[in-house]
């Protein structure tokens, strides 16, 4: 049986997207309730060498909507990484699911045949698409979620494991 490239990323990202976009609006209620600047919250940080959330959701939606772009062979939409507020990040990852969702299961059809290049700290790295699905993008695109989950946690929004997982079917 062969990767099904489409059913193994476009569903986990959205899935994942929406369950980031739930924690931001947890993020953002206890923020008004409790008068906290939302700014605080946005520019939070797990360790002074670590990106704020907002980066943090930059980069988990530039994760996603490259990985579905290099994989359907299509361009990478552009955003310009400005977001400064809980609506702006919300409308990132409303952009973010809808261009995912625009990729359908056939375009991915040949993506076992790609070869992924990626300029990585200053040098080429080729994957071929599996490498890059497996042991690149899964895990950079989780590492940034789990990372704004923690920061939200760490700074006392009430968020556990189901906000994480989103709803089990």
């Amino acid at each position: 049986m062969s990767l099904n490239f489409y059913d193994a990323s476009s569903p986990l990202f959205v899935r994942g997207l929406r369950n980031l976009s739930a924690m931001l609006v947890k993020a953002e209620t206890y923020a008004q309730a409790r008068s906290i600047d939302p700014t605080v919250l946005i520019g939070a940080r797990l360790a002074p060498d670590m990106f704020p959330l907002s980066r943090q959701i930059q980069i988990a939606t530039d994760t996603a909507k490259g990985c579905a772009a290099r994989l359907a062979g299509v361009e990478i939409p552009a955003f310009e990484d400005t977001e400064s507020t809980f609506d702006e990040l919300q409308q990132r990852i409303a952009k973010t699911i809808a261009f995912i969702e625009t990729i359908t299961p056939q375009q991915l059809e040949a993506a076992a045949s790609r070869e992924i290049q990626l300029k990585l700290r200053g040098r080429e790295v080729t994957f071929t698409a599996q490498a890059y699905l497996f042991t690149f993008v899964i895990p950079n695109f989780y590492f940034h979620m789990t990372t704004a989950y923690g920061i939200l946690r760490h700074n006392g929004v009430e968020l556990g494991k189901p906000d994480y997982l989103g709803a089990l079917s």
